[in-house]
């Protein structure tokens, strides 16, 4: 069983920064593929971004490409989500997400390709 733990949400303003993290309670952390994933009130959970095993491979959805950046720490099972330029349309509770599977970006989209999920971490961006 993995246990992920997401933190680092909180209110900003439009424009600003906020780096979220996930620590993963498991030592083959570097055998999963990791995900964010975000749902907003009344809508459906979205793919933010993914990483592969080794953090060499990188896969961002097109709304946060440029803005956002994924990295992991191995050592430190831990995996990190860089928010720049955050607009008021990025509220959303932010889940973390762990895959053992392969790094294949159209399988990584989907929600149901994920093992183990967080409980999310509030993100609100206030105009």
């Amino acid at each position: 069983q993995v246990q992920v733990v997401e933190s680092g949400g909180g209110l900003v303003q439009a424009g600003g920064s906020l780096r979220l993290s996930c620590a993963a309670s498991v030592r083959t952390f570097s055998t999963y593929v990791m995900g964010w994933f975000r749902q907003a009130p009344g809508k459906e959970r979205e793919f933010v971004a993914a990483i592969s095993r080794s953090g060499g491979l990188l896969y961002y959805a097109d709304s946060v490409k440029g803005r956002f950046a994924i990295s992991r720490d191995n050592a430190k099972s831990t995996v990190y989500l860089q928010m720049n330029s955050l607009k008021p349309k990025d509220t959303a509770v932010y889940y973390c997400a762990a895959a053992s599977r392969q790094f294949v970006r159209t399988v990584l989209v989907t929600s149901d390709s994920y093992d183990y999920w967080g409980q999310g971490t509030q993100v609100t961006v206030s105009s």
